[in-house]
């Protein structure tokens, strides 16, 4: 009886050992893969020239700080209290306008590349579904719901390259 149940266990074993490694599995970046594509390339040149301003007077308003910053430093010793007082307190509107700017500029930009993942998602799910119809994939996970995968099985390239080549 014993024998005949270890012997059942076995071929249960056996069974799921060949089914598994019947098993296609892909895992792809999606993240790095719509971010790495021709179209996201052209966005990041578009988002460049759209913000370029913003981003200039941000550095400005920075660079305009650590010069007060570096002339109280270097001229705190022979300044008046008032000077003193007076200087820190540009410093500290300068610090404010470059914390309000450099937020307002982060969230612009957050929005804009939000509206990009929207509306190229359905082209990566597009892509997701050609590629497990075309290699017949059992199973695509996304790499941050992976602790540890082969190499061989990263299919971002080949999202990479199937995405570059929709239109």
């Amino acid at each position: 009886m014993k024998l005949l149940r270890n012997l059942l266990l076995a071929s249960c074993v056996m069974t799921s050992f060949s089914a598994f490694a019947e098993t296609k599995i892909g895992v792809v970046d999606i993240r790095a893969a719509l971010f790495s594509s021709d179209a996201a390339k052209a966005f990041s040149q578009e988002m460049e020239g759209e913000f370029k301003t913003q981003e200039m007077e941000v550095r400005a308003v920075q660079e305009s700080g650590h010069k007060l910053q570096e002339r109280m430093k270097k001229d705190a010793a022979i300044m008046s209290d008032t000077e003193r007082t007076k200087l820190a307190l540009q410093l500290e509107e300068k610090a404010k306008e470059f914390k309000y700017l450099k937020a307002k500029l982060d969230k612009a930009v957050s929005i804009k590349k939000q509206d990009f993942i929207q509306t190229s998602k359905p082209k990566v799910d597009e892509v997701l579904k050609a590629l497990v119809e075309s290699e017949k994939y059992d199973l695509i996970m996304p790499r941050e719901a992976v602790i540890y995968s082969a190499q061989s099985f990263d299919v971002t390239a080949k999202v990479i390259e199937k995405l570059n080549a929709l239109k």
